[in-house]
């Protein structure tokens, strides 16, 4: 029983990477290989048909680039916070408030975006369509800020505490210790956090398919809309596709491609902590 149980994961894996891969054999003996890497528009739904798959994957990895920097930022400085600034007690009562982030449905995140952050960016910025990439990753930013912090601050609480005092000893700052000691003993953990919120943020569907429209557009402007690859899967997957069709296809060539993405990274994340952790 123990063992297949521990044997679900596994068999489910495989059953999604056959389906998918079946299914793309079929795309792809259809359309070629390269004009779908390399196309650069996107139009399976019109004619003529186009299956350049650039504006999505630029699309996704401009939404992601956004919710990235904003985790990254926000999630690391208040990993440092609780790490080497906060009281016990403080830290008691915002770490759990932060992690509260990553239980708020990510449809509740993505009117967010469409309610309040794009018209207080459009109060800002020259913003012409409600619909715009650049709410939509500030918000998917928010939405995996608490991964990064929280995996984050555990790996710097993980330093031994002889390199804080021995810096400390050495006249160093609060500062000093936690940016040049801290971090680079945790930069293991961080960079992982970082990677696993970001193939989060790669693969969220709901808060771009809110926010950041459906047009899929090649641009690296954030003021534009925009459509990712989880988005167009959505689109196209709300039952008025016939099965075997082209159209159809479509769907597990894209999210195929997108496995290949979120795949790289992690075992990029993994070669990362593997190459620079450090044993104390």
């Amino acid at each position: 029983m123990l063992r297949t149980a521990a044997l679900v994961s596994v068999l489910t894996t495989v059953g999604i990477i056959f389906i998918l891969l079946k299914e793309t054999f079929g795309f792809f003996q259809i359309v070629p290989v390269w004009d779908f890497i390399t196309g650069t528009k996107w139009a399976p739904l019109f004619e003529p048909q186009a299956f350049g798959v650039l504006p999505l994957v630029a699309g996704t990895l401009l939404a992601a680039g956004i919710a990235g920097i904003v985790a990254l930022t926000l999630g690391l400085g208040a990993a440092i916070y609780l790490s080497e600034y906060a009281p016990d007690r403080v830290r008691r009562i915002i770490k759990p408030v932060l992690e509260v982030l990553a239980g708020i449905p990510t449809v509740v995140y993505g009117f967010f975006a469409l309610s309040f952050i794009t018209p207080l960016l459009q109060s800002i910025l020259p913003i012409p369509v409600i619909f715009n990439v650049l709410s939509a990753g500030i918000v998917m930013g928010l939405m995996i800020m608490p991964m990064v912090s929280t995996l984050s601050e555990d790996a710097m609480v993980a330093v031994p505490r002889e390199l804080r005092d021995a810096a400390y000893a050495l006249g160093a700052t609060r500062f000093e210790v936690a940016t040049k000691i801290v971090v680079p003993a945790a930069l293991p953990g961080i960079v992982a956090s970082f990677i696993l919120a970001l193939s989060r943020a790669i693969g969220e569907t709901l808060i771009v398919t809110i926010a950041a429209g459906a047009t899929p557009n090649l641009t690296i402007n954030p003021l534009e809309s925009i459509q990712t690859m989880t988005a167009y899967i959505v689109q196209v997957s709300l039952g008025e596709t016939p099965q075997g069709t082209l159209v159809f296809k479509t769907i597990f060539a894209v999210a195929f491609l997108l496995f290949l993405m979120t795949l790289a990274m992690n075992i990029f994340g993994r070669w990362v902590v593997r190459r620079y952790t450090e044993k104390y």
